[in-house]
C-alpha cells in the first residue's frame, strides 16, 4: 500500500454521497474529502498552464500534446469522473510537465519575438508628462500600446510582472517606456490613486478599482471589472485620448533604479567563472527566492532571509515574490552579482534550465547542488509550477509563507514525505539548516 493509499479520503458513511449527490466539495462531516482537494490542485495547475498557453497564442504558437492534456485534466476533475487520488497525483505531476513545455513555448515566443532579455536598469520613478500605467504579464498589448503612443508625447509606466519587459530588445527600443511604478499586484489600489494617468490591465492580478481611478482604467485580453471600459483586440485609442485628458505627471525625485533582463545566455555566459568560484569558496550556495507574493505580515521573512544570508552566496529571483527582494543592494562577488531578476512567473522556465546546466557543468545531479528553492505562496501559476519542480525530481523545496487552501494535513504529509516539500520557519533557523553552520 502506498502512502497515498493510507490517507483518510474517503467518506465510506456516505459513499460519497449526500442526499444522493456525489460529495466533491465537503461531506456530511464537514471536512472537505482529500480527493476533492487534489481536483482543486489540478486545477489550479491547469489554470497555470493556460494562462501561459494565452500569452503564447497571442504571439502565434501552440502546442498540440498540451492542449491533449488539458482535455484530459479538466475532464478528469467532473464530477462522478474519478475518485482515484494516485490517479490525480499522477495528472499533477503530469502538469509539471506540461507547464515546462508551456512555458518554454512562451519563452521562445517572447525571444522570437521581442529578442533575448539583457540586463537592464530601469527607472523607478516619475517624469513631466502624460502617462499610462500598463500591468498584467500581457507582452503582447504593452507592444501595440508602445507602437500607438510613439511620438504622441505619452510615457508609459510598467507595473508588478511587467518589470521584466525592460529587459527585452524589441520593448526597450521605444524611448517612452519610460520606468516602472509600484511593486507587487497588490499595491494597486493606492499606486494607481496616486498618480493622475491611464491604466490598462492586461491579465490576470487585476483588482477591483477604487471609484477614484475607475474611469480612467480600462482592460483587455481576458481580464475584466465592474465598471471599467473593456478593449477587444489592441486599439488602444480608448486609454490614448484618456491619458492625453489628465493632468501631467511631475518630475518626482530620483529614486532607485532595478535591474532585471538576466536572461539564461547571459548567465550561462559566466559558467565558467561561476564553476571557479564555487569550487574556490568563493560562491557557497545560490538560493532562488520568489513565486507569488501575498500582503501579510508573514511575507516579510523574505526579505529577512535574504539580509541575511552569508556575502559568499547567490540569490536568483522571479516573479513578482521578487519585489520584496529586489530593491536590496547585495553587491556582487568579483563581478558575479549577488542579487539577479530573473523575470516574471513564466520565466520560472529560465530558473529550471540554469539549474539543469550547472548540474551538467558540476556533472552533478540537480539535488546535489549548491542550491536551495525558497518559495512563496501556491497560487494558480505558483502551484503549476511546483509540480513542474517536483516532476523534474528537485527535492527539499521550502515553502510558505502559508499553506494554499488545497493543501490539508494528509496531503502535506505526502509532500512532505515524497517530496521532502518543507515549511519555512524563521529565518535565521532556516539558513542554519540550508547551510549547515
Amino acid at each position: 500500500m502506498t502512502n497515498i493509499e493510507k490517507l483518510d479520503m474517503f467518506c465510506y458513511q456516505c459513499s460519497w454521497t449526500v442526499n444522493g449527490v456525489a460529495c466533491t466539495v465537503k461531506g456530511v462531516c464537514g471536512k472537505v474529502p482529500t480527493v476533492a482537494r487534489l481536483q482543486d490542485n489540478l486545477l489550479f495547475a491547469i489554470k497555470g498552464i493556460t494562462a501561459y498557453l494565452y500569452h503564447a497564442r497571442e504571439l502565434g504558437y501552440t502546442d498540440p500534446e498540451v492542449d491533449a492534456f488539458l482535455s484530459e485534466a479538466f475532464y478528469s476533475t467532473l464530477t462522478n469522473v474519478n475518485f482515484d487520488p494516485e490517479k490525480f497525483v499522477a495528472l499533477a505531476l503530469k502538469a509539471g510537465m506540461m507547464n515546462i513545455k508551456t512555458m518554454k513555448l512562451l519563452k521562445t515566443a517572447h525571444i522570437e519575438k521581442y529578442g533575448e532579455p539583457e540586463p537592464t536598469k530601469v527607472r523607478t520613478w516619475t517624469v513631466k508628462g502624460k502617462g499610462i500605467i500598463v500591468t498584467g504579464h500581457g507582452l503582447k498589448a504593452l507592444e501595440e500600446l508602445l507602437k500607438q503612443t510613439e511620438g504622441t508625447g505619452i510615457n508609459v509606466y510598467t507595473h508588478s510582472e511587467l518589470l521584466p519587459a525592460h529587459g527585452y530588445p524589441g520593448l526597450k527600443k521605444y524611448p517612452h517606456l519610460v520606468g516602472n511604478l509600484g511593486k507587487a499586484w497588490h499595491d494597486q489600489r493606492q499606486l494607481f490613486a496616486k498618480y493622475p494617468v491611464a491604466i490598462l490591465g492586461t491579465s490576470n492580478c487585476v483588482l477591483i478599482p477604487q471609484e477614484s481611478y475607475k474611469d480612467r482604467m480600462f482592460t483587455t485580453g481576458t481580464t475584466g471589472l465592474p465598471g471599467v471600459k473593456h478593449i477587444d483586440g489592441y486599439d488602444f485609442t480608448p486609454v490614448i485620448e484618456k491619458a492625453k485628458s489628465l493632468p501631467d505627471l511631475e518630475d518626482e525625485p530620483e529614486g532607485q533604479y532595478l535591474t532585471t533582463g538576466y536572461s539564461k545566455s547571459v548567465i550561462l555566459s559566466l559558467a565558467e567563472k561561476i564553476k571557479s568560484f564555487v569550487e574556490s569558496g568563493k560562491i557557497k550556495h545560490f538560493f532562488l527566492v520568489g513565486g507569488c507574493d501575498v500582503p501579510i505580515k508573514k511575507s516579510q521573512y523574505y526579505r529577512e532571509f535574504v539580509e541575511k544570508l552569508p556575502k559568499e552566496t547567490v540569490v536568483l529571483t522571479l516573479a513578482c515574490g521578487k519585489f520584496r527582494i529586489n530593491d536590496l543592494n547585495l553587491g556582487d562577488i568579483d563581478g558575479i552579482p549577488r542579487l539577479i531578476d530573473l523575470g516574471q512567473c513564466n520565466d520560472s522556465i529560465v530558473a529550471i534550465e540554469l539549474v539543469e546546466a550547472l548540474a551538467n557543468l558540476f556533472s552533478v545531479g540537480i539535488n546535489e547542488l549548491p542550491l536551495t528553492l525558497v518559495l512563496t505562496w501556491m497560487e494558480q501559476k505558483a502551484v503549476a509550477i511546483l509540480w513542474s519542480l517536483l516532476a523534474l525530481g528537485i527535492r527539499g523545496i521550502y515553502v510558505g509563507p502559508i499553506l494554499p487552501a488545497w493543501v490539508n494535513e494528509d496531503i502535506l504529509k505526502v509532500l512532505q514525505s515524497q517530496y521532502d516539500l518543507r515549511l519555512i520557519s524563521e529565518p535565521e533557523e532556516d539558513i542554519k539548516n540550508i547551510l549547515r553552520v
